[in-house]
């Protein structure tokens, strides 16, 4: 594996116009600060343009040497820890940029003073400087480049200012500063430290300790940590049972007793046993954010006796957090694209002398990239796409997996076979190593990195000679090697990377001396380039339109370079082959011609192009290969893989393959291996080649529930899926016309294996039948039929009773036949279905006496009957489906729709007023047992009333008041029988009745309930109560 390249990521430098000496430097949006060295108190500030040019802003005074400088993107305010005799200032200079256009006034005012006397006689156009001051000296500060709170580390404690926009008035809006919690950890003297969204990390010597303060449980009387020791405050950790590590200090001559390594991450690292207290310091209100703290990451490291120097020199440095945004947000001003961004991935760095170590503090905690330094390192930076690191004669530049670990927290299809990046465990590298003399300081804004260097007076050679001594607890400090009088001979560069897209053509070039050879260096190397375009694509607001998009059309272009090694090299991870390649928005005909060599048949091909191909040809690609390149593909399968030929084949992309030379290589398959797809195909390729003989001795070869079957492993045997929408087959057009029974079932088989839902059947038989969207054809509701026989889903079984009932009303009404012989008639289904039940006699009186027209659609009336006399129908979902049914037909209908609801008394009504021959057979058929009464009660007083104003015109009343008679004769005693009848009817026509109701054996029961001094009233009250 390569780990150095010879690269050229490094352009142009450019010596910064500083005035003196530079002690400390750092960059913020487009400006570069400078703080001069010991001695003078200024700080300078400098324009940065393209291509490093330099312009002087202005500069200002400090209170005295500045030892640490931080600028913050939000407020866009600079923050320093100033000396002055042996006290440490900390202080914030805002709005510094006035002094850029000339202006002189600068207030001076301590935070939280009330900022309105200050600006009461002064326009906005003046710098403030806001002294923020401590109980203990600042060791070291940061600014949270999200929110612009900035943090502070003090010994024992870390104290943070929130910043605050306060409205002057309605032209004036002026930065300030709260005091707002400190975090107290006992036992720590902090080094570092780095701030981002509530993430907080701070170092010492040879500690790193990760921090999150997060919101806490509304219920929180304060802010702390939850967990606290019994009468102590609350300690975020392991109880001590001990002397603690930290507070344990051995007085030994010759010897200090170092802790063991010991790395924790997550929840482990709560057990650090450094406990932290939080205590807020801000006026509370309503609005008061309270937080706890929940720990990230702990690792402690020892002193070791490394090739670099003393283990005394074994010390941590340049911490970092660095903050990844979810790509897309964009803002007009530069200040409110800064806070609109939304967080997506936060990284932290921190580096020991010959090593660096870069985790990622996402979902889970993780160290993603460990660096071996060749020698020892003074400082390094981080960037998305770099580490820069500075040595005592080089400057070195190290690749990052920044990217590949922000890209897989942005989009969840990345290890899928839709999309892919490189692995966050790729070993790093190194692009270049940079010789300078005597670097000291860097830092990174945008493409610039800034470089402070000095040349030493000794012997180089000399220096770099390590001493050996003793380990010792009572040794001095090394001393620093800035002293400005000893070592004159300063410079300060703006060293310009060179633009993304040049280092990505490099890296390709780079690449192909690996090509040939077919090894990982040559997918190290594109990966590497391809996450460089990545990281870039991660920043668009650095971007220009035409940059971005040529870095697009590189990032498609690496997603092919690797989509080519992949298919060509014989690795574990060949299956990458088929992401890239769809991320690279190649055609299939284009891998085909940067894959596969033009007239040689002794190539062999890998597994990586051979899944390539295989899944994107099962996939509905809307792209049609030449008739070149398809009979290029069947020979590549019958080579590599004649197994998947017969599902190739079926592929919309293989529409122009010979189908002569398909059915060859098909029968040379079936030989070793027969199927019913493979079957199913070579019939298919049968009748692209008008072979009607080879098509039916093919579909002969198995019944129709194995082809149905058949079908359903292979669903583009039928359809095929084009622009989105669902396209019919040629096998598909033949079988309607030969075999709709078949199709129907296979249909069916594909419904119930998940290939089809109901809404592409609809479209597949509309297309097939009709062309047309709109018409239902009656293939379609066969298929309705056929596929509510096998149903068993309710939500499915519910669909298609109500598309079978609107169908067949909406035929039923406007009286239109169906263009097809239905498959199935009423009683197939009745037999076959349970859905459907058998038809009641009144239903069948009702048809009877039906309009002539209501025998034209005979079919779709009695199945729509059969599915009301059924037991599954939701006669309430479907009844607007039912209002439009006119004649003898409707009313059934409605009287079913009645009786489902249990408005048996409202169907009564209906059928006498409309249909009295049935109100017998209806009542005898769904009023029995209990309901009996109304025989007697209802229906034969209504009877005897509309046949009295009816006459002799009726016989349709006569013949049903004759047999409910009959019925209440049965049921009835004689004198309630006989009170029942009307004063003045004919004695001939009722005699018959009284005459066997008075010589039946009535059951001592029968007539229980009916005695009284009212019996017909007794009756109704009964038969009323029974209806209700």
């Amino acid at each position: 594996m390569v780990q150095l390249y010879n690269l050229h990521p490094f352009g142009s430098q450019r010596v910064v116009p500083c005035r003196q000496e530079p002690g400390r430097f750092c960059c913020g949006r487009d400006v570069l600060f400078v703080a001069s060295a010991a001695g003078s108190c200024r700080v300078e500030a400098f324009a940065v343009r393209e291509q490093g040019h330099c312009e002087p802003l202005g500069a200002f005074a400090t209170l005295g040497p500045v030892r640490r400088m931080a600028h913050s993107p939000a407020g866009d305010y600079l923050v320093t820890i100033e000396e002055k005799g042996k006290a440490s200032f900390l202080r914030a200079y805002v709005n510094w940029r006035c002094m850029s256009a000339g202006s002189a006034r600068v207030c001076v005012r301590m935070v939280g003073h009330k900022m309105e006397e200050s600006y009461r006689e002064t326009l906005k156009e003046q710098m403030s400087i806001v002294e923020m001051p401590l109980s203990d000296p600042p060791l070291c500060i940061s600014c949270c480049p999200v929110s612009g709170d900035l943090l502070v580390g003090c010994k024992n404690k870390l104290v943070m200012f929130c910043l605050k926009y306060v409205v002057i008035n309605q032209n004036l809006t002026v930065l300030d500063f709260e005091r707002s919690l400190i975090l107290h950890i006992d036992n720590l003297i902090p080094a570092e430290v780095a701030f981002c969204a509530r993430h907080v990390a701070i170092t010492t010597e040879l500690d790193v300790l990760i921090l999150k303060l997060e919101l806490a449980q509304p219920h929180a009387a304060r802010t702390e940590r939850r967990g606290a020791a019994p009468g102590g405050p609350l300690r975020a950790g392991v109880k001590d049972e001990g002397p603690s590590t930290h507070a344990l200090q051995l007085e030994l001559d010759e010897f200090i007793i170092c802790q063991k390594p010991v790395e924790l991450l997550g929840e482990e690292s709560a057990r650090c046993e450094i406990p932290v207290t939080l205590e807020s310091t801000e006026l509370p209100t309503e609005h008061t954010e309270r937080f706890q703290v929940r720990y990230l990451l702990f690792r402690c490291f020892t002193p070791d006796q490394s090739p670099f120097g003393f283990c005394e020199e074994t010390k941590l440095h340049s911490l970092q957090l660095l903050p990844v945004y979810r790509t897309g947000s964009s803002g007009t001003a530069q200040e409110e694209t800064e806070n609109k961004r939304e967080l997506l991935s936060l990284f932290c760095f921190f580096s020991l002398p010959h090593a660096g170590y870069l985790y990622s503090l996402g979902k889970s905690v993780e160290l993603i990239s460990t660096y071996q330094y060749s020698e020892k390192s003074e400082q390094a930076v981080l960037t998305r796409q770099f580490l820069h690191v500075i040595t005592s004669e080089s400057l070195q530049c190290f690749t990052v997996r920044c990217s590949a670990a922000a890209a897989r927290d942005e989009d969840p299809y990345i290890d899928t076979t839709v999309k892919a990046c490189p692995p966050v465990a790729l070993d790093v590298c190194t692009l270049r190593m940079q010789l300078f003399i005597g670097p000291r300081a860097i830092c990174h804004f945008k493409n610039h990195i800034i470089l402070l260097t000095k040349a030493d007076t000794e012997d180089i050679t000399e220096r770099r000679k390590p001493a050996r001594r003793m380990l010792s607890g009572k040794t001095d400090s090394i001393k620093s090697r800035t002293n400005s009088e000893s070592e004159p001979g300063w410079n300060l560069y703006i060293i310009n990377t060179v633009s993304t897209i040049q280092l990505y053509r490099e890296m390709v070039d780079y690449s192909r001396t690996y090509e040939n050879a077919r090894t990982e260096s040559c997918i190290h190397l594109l990966s590497e380039a391809h996450l460089l375009v990545r990281a870039a694509l991660m920043e668009p607001r650095f971007l220009r339109p035409d940059e971005e998009e040529e870095l697009l059309r590189a990032f498609r272009e690496s997603c092919a370079a690797l989509g080519d090694c992949y298919s060509r090299c014989d690795t574990k991870d060949y299956h990458l082959a088929l992401p890239y390649y769809r991320m690279s928005g190649l055609p299939v005909a284009e891998v085909l011609k940067r894959t596969v060599s033009e007239g040689d048949e002794t190539q062999t091909y890998e597994r990586g192009f051979m899944f390539y191909l295989t899944h994107s040809l099962n996939e509905d690609l809307n792209e049609e290969l030449t008739k070149e390149s398809a009979n290029k593909v069947l020979q590549i399968f019958c080579v590599a893989d004649p197994v998947q030929l017969p599902h190739i084949l079926c592929s919309p992309c293989m529409g122009n393959v010979c189908p002569s030379a398909a059915v060859r290589c098909l029968q040379q398959v079936e030989k070793v291996m027969p199927s019913v797809v493979l079957t199913l195909t070579k019939a298919s390729m049968a009748l692209r080649m008008g072979d009607l003989m080879m098509y039916e001795h093919e579909m002969d070869s198995y019944k129709e529930t194995v082809l149905a079957c058949g079908f359903a492993r292979q669903p583009r045997l039928l359809r095929q899926h084009q622009d989105g929408a669902v396209v019919p087959t040629e096998l598909a057009a033949h079988l309607k016309e030969t075999q709709p029974a078949l199709l129907v079932a296979a249909a069916v088989a594909l419904h119930e294996n998940s290939k089809m839902d109901l809404e592409e059947a609809d479209s597949f038989f509309k297309m097939l039948c009709s062309g047309s969207e709109r018409a239902v054809p009656q293939l379609l509701v066969d298929f309705w039929e056929a596929l509510l026989v096998v149903c068993s889903q309710e939500e499915t079984l519910q669909q298609l009773l109500l598309r079978l009932i609107s169908q067949y009303v909406w035929r039923i009404s406007k009286r239109q036949l169906p263009e097809t012989k239905p498959l199935k008639t009423t009683e197939d289904l009745i037999n076959s279905c349970n859905h459907f039940g058998l038809i009641f006699p009144w239903v069948t009186c009702i048809m009877s006496v039906g309009s002539p027209s209501d025998k034209d659609c005979h079919e779709d009336i009695s199945k729509l009957q059969s599915l009301l006399c059924g037991p599954s129908v939701d006669v309430a979902a479907v009844l607007p489906a039912l209002e439009p049914l006119p004649g003898g037909a409707g009313l059934a209908v409605r009287v079913l729709g009645c009786s489902r609801r249990g408005q048996r008394g409202a169907a009564v009504e209906q059928l006498l007023r409309s249909c009295p021959r049935a109100a017998a057979l209806y009542v005898q058929h769904e009023l029995s047992g209990d309901r009996r009464t109304v025989w007697w009660n209802k229906l034969l007083p209504e009877l005897c009333e509309r046949t009295r104003l009816a006459g002799s015109d009726c016989p349709a009343l006569i013949s049903s008041l004759q047999e409910t008679l009959s019925v209440v004769a049965v049921e009835l005693e004689l004198r309630d029988f006989l009170s029942l009848l009307p004063e003045d009817g004919t004695a001939a026509f009722f005699l018959p009745h009284l005459l066997h109701c008075s010589q039946k054996q009535l059951p001592p029961c029968n007539s229980e309930g009916l005695r009284g001094p009212n019996t017909r009233s007794g009756l109704r009250e009964k038969s009323e109560g029974n209806e209700q």
